[in-house]
Protein backbone atom coordinates (compact mmCIF):
# COMPACT_ATOMS: atom_id res chain seq x y z
CA UNK A 1 0.00 0.00 0.00
CA UNK A 2 1.27 3.42 -0.60
CA UNK A 3 2.30 5.41 2.78
CA UNK A 4 4.91 7.60 3.42
CA UNK A 5 8.28 5.93 4.94
CA UNK A 6 8.52 8.07 7.86
CA UNK A 7 5.87 11.07 8.95
CA UNK A 8 7.03 14.37 10.69
CA UNK A 9 3.75 13.95 13.51
CA UNK A 10 1.35 11.17 14.54
CA UNK A 11 -1.70 13.87 14.51
CA UNK A 12 -2.02 16.31 12.41
CA UNK A 13 -5.15 18.57 12.01
CA UNK A 14 -8.04 17.38 9.73
CA UNK A 15 -7.98 19.19 6.35
CA UNK A 16 -10.64 21.25 4.43
CA UNK A 17 -11.79 20.09 1.26
CA UNK A 18 -12.34 23.02 -1.15
CA UNK A 19 -14.82 22.06 -3.70
CA UNK A 20 -13.01 22.08 -6.70
CA UNK A 21 -9.10 21.70 -7.48
CA UNK A 22 -7.08 24.22 -8.73
CA UNK A 23 -4.08 21.89 -9.38
CA UNK A 24 -3.95 18.51 -10.80
CA UNK A 25 -6.99 19.02 -13.06
CA UNK A 26 -5.39 17.76 -16.41
CA UNK A 27 -3.73 14.75 -18.12
CA UNK A 28 0.11 14.84 -17.72
CA UNK A 29 1.80 11.96 -18.14
CA UNK A 30 -1.03 9.33 -19.76
CA UNK A 31 -3.67 9.58 -22.51
CA UNK A 32 -6.33 8.32 -20.59
CA UNK A 33 -7.69 9.43 -17.12
CA UNK A 34 -10.10 8.49 -13.75
CA UNK A 35 -10.90 12.12 -12.76
CA UNK A 36 -12.34 12.70 -9.39
CA UNK A 37 -16.16 14.29 -9.86
CA UNK A 38 -16.78 14.51 -5.87
CA UNK A 39 -14.41 15.80 -3.02
CA UNK A 40 -13.42 13.02 -0.40
CA UNK A 41 -10.69 11.69 1.28
CA UNK A 42 -9.57 8.30 -0.12
CA UNK A 43 -7.33 5.81 1.93
CA UNK A 44 -4.57 4.18 0.91
CA UNK A 45 -6.30 0.92 0.47
CA UNK A 46 -9.34 2.30 -1.74
CA UNK A 47 -6.18 3.51 -3.99
CA UNK A 48 -4.41 0.11 -4.02
CA UNK A 49 -7.35 -1.89 -4.80
CA UNK A 50 -8.12 0.28 -7.64
CA UNK A 51 -4.69 0.26 -8.54
CA UNK A 52 -4.99 -3.61 -8.40
CA UNK A 53 -8.00 -3.88 -10.11
CA UNK A 54 -6.14 -1.87 -13.15
CA UNK A 55 -3.25 -4.06 -13.32
CA UNK A 56 -5.00 -7.33 -13.32
CA UNK A 57 -7.26 -6.26 -16.42
CA UNK A 58 -4.71 -4.80 -18.78
CA UNK A 59 -2.34 -7.40 -17.57
CA UNK A 60 1.42 -6.09 -18.04
CA UNK A 61 0.17 -4.12 -21.33
CA UNK A 62 0.80 -0.10 -20.96
CA UNK A 63 2.00 2.00 -17.93
CA UNK A 64 -0.11 3.15 -14.60
CA UNK A 65 0.41 6.52 -13.14
CA UNK A 66 -1.05 7.83 -9.72
CA UNK A 67 -1.66 10.88 -9.50
CA UNK A 68 -2.29 10.97 -5.48
CA UNK A 69 -0.57 9.99 -2.72
CA UNK A 70 -1.80 8.94 0.69
CA UNK A 71 0.17 11.36 2.97
CA UNK A 72 -2.05 12.22 6.33
CA UNK A 73 -2.28 10.12 9.20
CA UNK A 74 -5.37 9.06 10.65
CA UNK A 75 -6.40 7.91 14.38
CA UNK A 76 -8.36 5.69 15.06
CA UNK A 77 -9.50 4.91 19.21
CA UNK A 78 -9.74 1.02 19.62
CA UNK A 79 -12.74 -0.54 19.78
CA UNK A 80 -14.57 -0.77 23.01
CA UNK A 81 -13.03 2.19 24.31
CA UNK A 82 -14.29 4.96 26.02
CA UNK A 83 -14.89 8.87 25.39
CA UNK A 84 -11.97 11.27 26.35
CA UNK A 85 -8.15 10.22 26.59
CA UNK A 86 -7.36 11.68 23.95
CA UNK A 87 -6.67 10.56 19.76
CA UNK A 88 -6.01 7.42 19.37
CA UNK A 89 -3.08 5.42 17.83
CA UNK A 90 -2.08 5.72 14.27
CA UNK A 91 -4.75 3.53 11.51
CA UNK A 92 -4.18 4.59 7.72
CA UNK A 93 -3.01 7.56 5.82
CA UNK A 94 -5.29 9.27 3.48
CA UNK A 95 -5.49 11.30 0.35
CA UNK A 96 -7.32 14.60 0.27
CA UNK A 97 -8.91 14.32 -2.98
CA UNK A 98 -10.87 17.68 -4.26
CA UNK A 99 -13.86 17.63 -7.68
CA UNK A 100 -11.75 17.74 -10.79
CA UNK A 101 -8.28 15.83 -9.74
CA UNK A 102 -7.26 13.52 -11.76
CA UNK A 103 -6.54 10.03 -10.05
CA UNK A 104 -5.16 7.62 -12.44
CA UNK A 105 -3.60 8.32 -15.85
CA UNK A 106 -2.75 5.33 -18.25
CA UNK A 107 -0.84 4.86 -21.68
CA UNK A 108 0.07 2.20 -24.02
CA UNK A 109 -3.39 0.91 -24.31
CA UNK A 110 -6.44 1.02 -26.49
CA UNK A 111 -9.59 3.21 -25.43
CA UNK A 112 -11.49 0.33 -25.21
CA UNK A 113 -9.03 -1.50 -22.76
CA UNK A 114 -8.28 1.49 -20.76
CA UNK A 115 -11.95 2.46 -20.22
CA UNK A 116 -12.91 -1.00 -19.05
CA UNK A 117 -10.11 -1.03 -16.71
CA UNK A 118 -10.46 2.80 -15.15
CA UNK A 119 -14.05 1.44 -14.48
CA UNK A 120 -13.37 -1.40 -12.92
CA UNK A 121 -11.14 1.05 -10.71
CA UNK A 122 -13.85 3.54 -10.28
CA UNK A 123 -15.95 0.69 -8.87
CA UNK A 124 -13.83 0.07 -5.56
CA UNK A 125 -13.75 3.97 -5.16
CA UNK A 126 -16.52 5.72 -2.51
CA UNK A 127 -16.70 8.92 -4.83
CA UNK A 128 -18.22 9.33 -8.83
CA UNK A 129 -15.84 9.62 -10.95
CA UNK A 130 -15.23 10.15 -15.22
CA UNK A 131 -13.09 8.87 -17.94
CA UNK A 132 -11.39 11.14 -19.36
CA UNK A 133 -9.16 10.93 -22.12
CA UNK A 134 -6.78 13.57 -24.40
Amino acid sequence: MLQPKRIKHRKVHKVRLRRVTSRGHYLSFGSYGLKAMESSWLKANQLESARRAIAHFIQRGGKIWIRVFPDRPRTQKGAEVGMGGGAGSLSHFIAPVEAGRILFEMDGVTEKTAMEALRLAAHKLPIKTRFVKK
